[in-house]
């Protein structure tokens, strides 16, 4: 089984991936955590290695660095909202954040101007993190282009990218990901880079590091960790710990598609055209009104119980919702209507917020 960082596909068995690739249940971990995010409780938060380590720091209160990057290409979307989500809860219970735009990547990749990309990671991403909570003490937000404006810190990070690339050979590359151009082997040790600098002395020395990721980016954390370990002598890398999260799917079903708006609810959408996208999204129930109440719906598979899940922080609600729907109390209309609602709420309370953060975001940016 196959997993391509550049090329996510649909996931349907996260259990065989798993097993496959020696990820570990999340599930016990979670009623150790003393305040665990609503993603983990209900299972959105699935897989991880070595959170012991993370959890160790949460109940102890140590200090440790939560990183995460993200692609600038096109719009912010609900999807996106659940790694943000993530990034805002671990900088509230203590975490340091570290918050990579992959930039150098993205320009390999997608053949964006660094001008460009440098805009889209600010309209559609900083500011949208900030409205939805980031704050500035405790993060650093930096652009893989453009590190640091202190030389020691910018250099160390460089020079890392380069000192790790002795550690790995091609054809192990090849193992992992298949086929590689040279735009992606730079990418690869940058993201290692990413990964493991915090741990450098000019930043804050060997210190645990969590990586949330979708399962998708695991080959990336199983390369750092294998060069974490053959670095330890000289830098003392502690190996990332990581977590996944489940994809939220497209309105459609299947993946969402930056390609295609009506596959997602983006954070900058028209209230009243997210809910327009809502009364047309695929839904798990049955073919008329009178099944729906005589069979009941299959929320696993409706794209508006995944808002639902993924979005509404009231378990009561949500679990509300999903019995409502398997009992056929609930149809499909009428449940379309409520979370159509919600979202406007929503949306028109985060588009308020981005306006104040338009104003501070360049704070980030120091």
């Amino acid at each position: 089984m196959e997993i391509d960082p550049w090329d996510s596909k649909e996931v349907k068995n996260y259990t065989k991936l798993m097993q496959e690739f020696g990820i570990e249940d999340f599930k016990p971990v979670v009623e150790k955590i003393p305040e665990p995010h609503y993603l983990m409780r209900r299972g959105i938060i699935f897989g991880h290695r070595d959170y012991q380590r993370i959890l160790d720091c949460i109940k102890n209160k140590k200090r440790f660095v939560m990183m995460t990057g993200l692609m600038p290409s096109g719009k912010f979307h609900l999807g996106h909202k659940t790694i943000a989500d993530q990034i805002i809860y671990y900088q509230k219970i203590g975490a340091k954040i570290y918050l990579c735009v992959a930039d150098v990547e993205a320009y390999n990749m997608r053949m964006a101007s660094l001008e460009k990309l440098r805009e889209t990671a600010i309209e559609e991403y900083l500011i949208n993190y900030i409205a939805l909570g980031l704050k500035r003490r405790g993060c650093d937000f930096y652009f893989q282009s453009e590190r640091s404006g202190k030389a020691k810190k910018s250099n160390a990070y460089y020079r890392l990218a380069t000192i790790v690339s002795r550690a790995v050979t091609f054809n192990e590359m090849r193992a992992i990901y298949g086929e590689l151009s040279p735009g992606k082997i730079i990418s690869v040790m940058m993201q290692v880079s990413d990964i493991l600098h915090p741990q450098l002395k000019e930043f804050e020395k060997p210190i645990p590091t969590l990586v949330p990721v979708g399962i998708d980016q695991d080959p990336h954390l199983r390369l750092t960790r294998d060069i974490a370990a053959r670095f330890q002598k000289t830098f003392r890398f502690i190996p990332p710990s990581s977590t996944y999260t489940r994809f939220m799917r497209g309105l459609k079903g299947g993946k969402m598609s930056s390609s295609d708006p009506s596959s997602y609810i983006a954070l900058t959408d028209n209230p009243e055209e997210a809910a327009k996208k809502i009364m047309s999204a695929l839904t798990g129930g049955k073919g008329n009104i009178k099944e729906q109440r005589e069979y009941g719906g299959v929320p696993e598979f409706c794209t508006v119980f995944d808002v639902w899940k993924f979005h509404a922080d009231d378990d009561k609600l949500v679990n509300r919702i999903y019995n409502e729907c398997r009992s056929g109390e609930r149809i499909c209309g009428d449940c379309k209507k409520e979370c159509a609602e919600f979202l406007k709420r929503f949306l028109k309370e985060h588009q308020r917020k981005r306006k104040k953060a338009r104003k501070i975001y360049r704070k980030f940016l120091e």
